[in-house]
């Protein structure tokens, strides 16, 4: 019966989804078994080459333990948090450098959250409380709010076979930022919690950009930035800076900067859906790396004698990254029906927490199937 067969494909995904949240398990006992390694070591081993050393087995194997995961919730988080985040971090640490070194050096309950999640402490004077009140009530009704849009955006896609191909791709613009938005605020509050320290928020209003630049660099997904910045611009910047004009000096660094994060994304979306990439992605990040840098020029050519009002560069600047993403940024990361998987997966895990309980077929639906 059409019952029995509903039956028999959530016993699937539930034994699925357990072996996957073990998995899970196991990838992040080694991935903090390995941080305690790097924590301790360092205590032992000078900054430097010999440090590298003892620390790059480490940094291949973070590379590799996404590998074992296979769902896109827990999998592209993962991949995410330890191949890009912790490597780029655990990178700078082995120099000297970076959020993870510190004189004294950071304690280990400390090192750990720095290292692998999307976090960056931030030191808040006494003057500073009203304004930190402030902006966590901000925060809270952002993420309310946010959360209330996404629950919206869902319903729509029930009648996606209605709506404009095009609008269903910026519907899905919108579903990546407030998910990323979301997810990003909740690991930040858990840690704010534990920790009781202020962090840095994740996202600063990115649909208020005015300009490519004021984007990339100061509004979307801060903590990349954070991270690009220290491993990739800066060093690339101080070593043209004496081969060229200082004047232009950022140029090749924007590039190289745009290029490695075009490289990582090339590897989050192969850990996603395990497709050959074919250089999409990293594509719409050169893209958006020499228009960021024709940007540059134009205003240091102009030195501030002509400036587009905000009122609208702003829209320019948002409905460019809006047509590369249509372009270039999601036919790969759609074309492993990466929208479908992730609901099934929630479904899934939804059973998975009710104690094993499989749910009656007709209680829950996928709006994406």
């Amino acid at each position: 019966s059409l019952n029995s067969i509903y039956l028999s494909r959530r016993r699937r995904r539930k034994r699925k989804m357990e072996g996957e949240i073990h998995n899970f398990i196991v990838v992040w006992t080694i991935v903090l078994a390995s941080l305690c390694y790097s924590h301790t070591i360092a205590k032992f081993i000078p900054k430097g080459k010999s440090r590298f050393v003892a620390i790059f087995p480490i940094i291949c194997l973070f590379f590799i333990l996404p590998l074992y995961l296979i769902s896109i919730n827990l999998g592209c988080t993962t991949s995410f948090f330890i191949a890009w985040l912790a490597n780029f971090k655990i990178l700078l640490f082995v120099f000297g450098k970076g959020p993870l070194s510190s004189t004294p050096s950071l304690p280990l309950s400390t090192f750990i959250p720095l290292a692998c999640l999307p976090i960056k402490f931030q030191k808040n004077s006494t003057s500073d409380n009203v304004e930190t009140t402030k902006k966590a009530t901000n925060s809270t009704f952002n993420f309310v709010t946010k959360i209330a849009l996404l629950a919206i955006l869902i319903r729509v896609y029930n009648y996606k076979d209605n709506l404009h191909p095009k609008i269903i791709l910026f519907c899905y613009c919108l579903h990546i930022y407030f998910m990323l938005e979301i997810i990003l605020i909740m690991v930040s509050a858990t840690v704010r919690r534990v920790s009781r320290v202020e962090l840095e928020p994740p996202f600063n209003e990115p649909y208020l950009a005015s300009s490519l630049q004021d984007f990339w660099g100061k509004r979307w997904n801060l903590m990349v930035t954070n991270i690009l910045r220290p491993t990739v611009y800066d060093p690339i910047h101080s070593m043209v800076a004496d081969r060229i004009s200082r004047k232009w000096a950022p140029l090749p660094a924007v590039i190289a900067t745009f290029f490695v994060s075009g490289l990582m994304h090339e590897l989050i979306f192969y850990y996603n859906g395990r497709l050959k990439p074919n250089g999409e992605v990293m594509m719409f990040f050169l893209i958006h790396g020499v228009a960021l840098s024709l940007e540059i020029v134009i205003k240091k050519i102009f030195n501030g004698k002509f400036l587009v009002p905000r009122i609208i560069s702003g829209p320019l600047a948002l409905c460019f990254i809006i047509f590369t993403s249509f372009w270039l940024f999601f036919p790969p990361f759609l074309r492993g029906n990466t929208e479908l998987k992730a609901c099934t997966e929630f479904i899934a895990f939804l059973e998975f927490i009710r104690y094993g309980k499989l749910i009656n077929p007709t209680s829950i639906t996928c709006p994406l199937l």
